[in-house]
């Protein structure tokens, strides 16, 4: 038998381990380039160089943002010959962002209680 969720969604309270570790994701995709670089990985998965060309971006800045972004399991990798290709690292992560994209989008009416 499961908890019930409670009004947020969630089962039973996170623990401070749980917040520290998403608020370090939500740190990591509040920089711009890095969240730029993770929806380029989005729909498929990208090259280092075709990701840094299409954001007009050196490939070294690329990767650094990448290996920050593969620790912290926002992307993934995977090797194809000698080419590295990364998409998004499961469902959660586009989930969350498109969730965002779509709240952005709705009109502030300015009278939530």
């Amino acid at each position: 038998m499961h908890p019930e969720p409670d009004s947020t969604g969630l089962a039973e309270a996170p623990s401070a381990e749980a917040i520290d570790q998403l608020a370090d994701l939500f740190h990591l995709l509040g920089d711009p380039t890095r969240l730029r670089i993770v929806l380029a990985c989005l729909a498929q998965p990208t090259a280092v160089g075709d990701i840094a060309a299409l954001l007009d971006l050196s490939s070294s800045l690329v990767s650094h943002h990448l290996r920050l972004l593969r620790a912290a399991r926002i992307v993934k990798a995977e090797r194809q010959g000698k080419q590295v290709f990364y998409a998004a690292a499961d469902a959660h992560i586009s989930g969350l962002l498109i969730n965002m994209f779509e709240h952005i989008a709705e009109p502030a009416t300015g009278l939530e209680a």
